[in-house]
């Protein structure tokens, strides 16, 4: 008998074997492929015949595995087709690698099953509305928004709701945008359930992966907590997905597979006909669109846990105070803090720049210390002595020679997180302060750190924008936010919803234990549009606004964008082929393909880019004509195209 296997390969189509055994849809196999043996899974149809050019081999054995869901196999081919990549790449993501145990080791259960002490939660009558609106509809296929305050405790709603599924004896996933948001999502987690989740991200051990992967196929663990990659696990009994801070540009995953993991999450749920919640204080377009559309249900919380108060907000007008020479804080801004020192409440200075200054160049030499790789600057690491590049990763010393054999006289231009530490630590030498970024945050004393700061042990944090995705300071009652002139810049079409979202997640830092709270903003730009835009109470109104704007100029989520970039090692060849594919498309797809046009980051990685925009009609017509002319299209050698659906950054 033939059979169909797909394989996590890079082919977008399944391999023909032959076995004697009684294999069905779904089963995990292991093959010979060329000289190996590959774990792979009987698929829903068979190759095509030009695909057929070898000897056909044997299944070796069939693995003792519950079966591949058929709806997860639906999904699998859906999800490569929607985002035009191999099919055997989608496998992949579902697969932990090629060594699955068989056999679910009963003895590593305990890990995942140790009870506590529950502590007890009361509802507010604003969380029990809020509860049963989201408990409508709760066996079947439904997308759901709870959109609260920050500070509401909207987390402890969906998990009453959870708490309903498990009952059932079903499984949840619930997806994180940071895997920094873990640690302290897991102690909530066991506080309200009283047992351990398991947690799913690509910092986890080998070792922890397949145990994980064995636990959650056969059903033996009921409630995962991950990142992007825990989507594709292969759930036995999946009863609900959640989707914590849907609005947050992270589950864009923008390398290998590309894919916005909130879109991919709500499409799994319609495949396996299962509740999926979407959790956020202010909606992405997107998803504030399909609430408009009736598509979603909502449910909202207006008031904070204990009604505590939203933080107040002041701008201080930098025109009217001086900065001195080689400072980033003002007069008016230290004294402020001070008083909220003395008042005992921590302070978070908001810098959205990791290192010590983005822009280094020499006084002498007039040399700007941009990447060798990319075509971008290299970012000044103090604590590490090094110049650094944040997309491809080139290190370089700073002790560097002039044009008169000495060394050169640098000159740092613009703050980072280092920076701002540096002239607080002068400002406020008695107080412990923290760096809060990737940098620091991402590390093994992570989950200490954070203790530390809950405990206000650490007056002061110095952070970037990981610090505004759902961390909970109960002493957080003062944030100054540095350089909201500069991340207000840009042409990116989406940066003015970035900005509403982040600011809003950034203060609901604050003031979540009842006591006032402000949140400054230093600024050059008298126009208080912007900052009204983004402290206003009722963010509706901007989104309105936003999505008239949008429908207005044909841009998403009223049109589908594709983009395509395509690079290669030399410059002139790059952009001839960009301009030989756009003449290939153009006649026979049903859309407007823009450009080619440089990439703004043009080089990564000694690679150069150039990129087109497709914008159609949201059809899924749209990706099959486009990967069918992609699969007869021959590049040049050296050249390669990547596919980004539903692009979120054109950098």
């Amino acid at each position: 008998m033939k059979v169909p296997i797909l394989l996590p390969k890079v082919f977008n189509h399944p391999f023909t074997y032959e076995t004697s055994l009684k294999l069905k849809l779904g089963d995990y196999v292991e093959v010979p492929f060329r000289n190996s043996k590959i774990v792979g899974v009987v698929w829903d149809n068979f190759e095509k015949e030009q695909f057929k050019k070898f000897k056909i081999k044997k299944v070796i054995k069939k693995l003792n595995i519950p079966t591949l869901n058929k709806n997860m196999v639906s999904f699998i081919n859906w999800f490569a087709e929607y985002n035009i990549i191999p099919k055997g790449m989608a496998l992949k993501l579902s697969l932990s690698n090629n060594d699955i145990l068989e056999e679910f080791p009963e003895y590593e259960l305990k890990n995942f099953s140790n009870y506590f002490k529950k502590k007890n939660y009361e509802l507010t009558k604003s969380q029990q509305e809020s509860l049963k609106k989201l408990e409508k509809k709760n066996n079947e296929f439904r997308v759901h928004v709870v959109q609260g305050v920050t500070g509401s405790g909207k987390t402890i709603v969906y998990f009453h709701a959870i708490k309903k599924v498990l009952e059932k004896s079903k499984q949840c996933l619930i997806l994180l945008p940071e895997i920094g948001l873990i640690s302290q999502f897991e102690k909530k987690f066991t506080e309200f359930f009283g047992f351990n989740p398991a947690v799913w991200h690509s910092g986890i051990t080998p070792k922890k992966r397949k145990i994980i992967w064995s636990g959650v196929v056969n059903n033996k663990l009921k409630v995962v907590i991950g990142a992007r990659s825990s989507l594709f696990l292969p759930f036995r009994d999946l009863g609900l997905i959640v989707v914590d801070e849907e609005h947050d540009q992270s589950f864009k995953q923008d390398e290998g597979v590309i894919y916005n993991a909130r879109d991919m999450a709500i499409s799994r749920a319609y495949f396996q006909n299962l509740p999926i919640n979407l959790v956020t204080s202010i909606p992405s377009l997107e998803t504030f669109n399909n609430i408009k559309k009736g598509k979603f249900s909502v449910s909202k919380i207006s008031e904070r846990f204990k009604k505590a108060s939203l933080p107040n907000y002041e701008i201080i007008n930098l025109n009217k105070t001086k900065l001195e020479p080689n400072s980033w804080l003002s007069k008016e801004i230290i004294e402020k803090v001070k008083l909220h020192l003395s008042k005992n409440d921590q302070v978070l200075f908001f810098v959205n720049r990791r290192g010590f200054s983005p822009n280094v160049f020499c006084k002498k030499c007039l040399k700007i210390f941009s990447c060798p790789n990319c075509s971008i600057n290299m970012v000044y690491h103090k604590t590490k002595q090094i110049l650094l590049c944040h997309y491809c990763g080139h290190k370089s010393k700073i002790n560097l020679e002039c044009k008169d054999n000495k060394s050169c006289d640098l000159v740092f231009y613009g703050p980072g997180v280092e920076r701002i530490a540096e002239e607080v630590k002068k400002k406020f030498p008695t107080k412990n302060q923290l760096i809060f970024s990737s940098d620091t945050m991402n590390k093994k004393n992570s989950k200490d750190l954070l203790k530390q700061i809950v405990e206000n042990n650490i007056q002061i944090l110095v952070g970037t924008q990981l610090i505004s995705k759902g961390f909970h300071f109960p002493h957080l009652n003062c944030i100054v936010v540095v350089d909201i002139d500069l991340n207000s810049q840009g042409h990116d079409l989406r940066g003015t919803e970035k900005n509403l979202q982040l600011y809003h997640q950034l203060s609901g830092r604050a003031g979540r234990a009842g006591k006032p709270a402000t949140v400054y903003f230093q600024t050059y730009n008298l126009n208080k549009n912007m900052i009204s835009d983004i402290t206003n109470d009722n963010p509706e109104i901007f989104l309105e606004k936003e999505l008239e704007l949008r429908k207005l100029n044909g841009l998403p989520p009223f049109q589908r964008f594709i983009s395509l970039i395509i690079t290669g090692i030399n410059e002139k060849k790059t952009e001839q082929e960009a301009n030989r594919f756009k003449s290939y498309i153009e006649k026979i797809l049903d859309g407007k393909v823009l450009g080619p046009v440089n990439s703004p980051i043009f080089r990564i990685r000694k690679k150069f880019r150039v990129r087109l925009l497709i914008r159609s009609k949201k059809t899924l017509n749209i990706q099959k004509k486009l990967a069918s002319l992609i699969s007869n299209f021959k590049f040049l050698n050296g050249i390669k195209l990547t596919v980004d659906v539903d692009p979120i950054n054109f950098n």
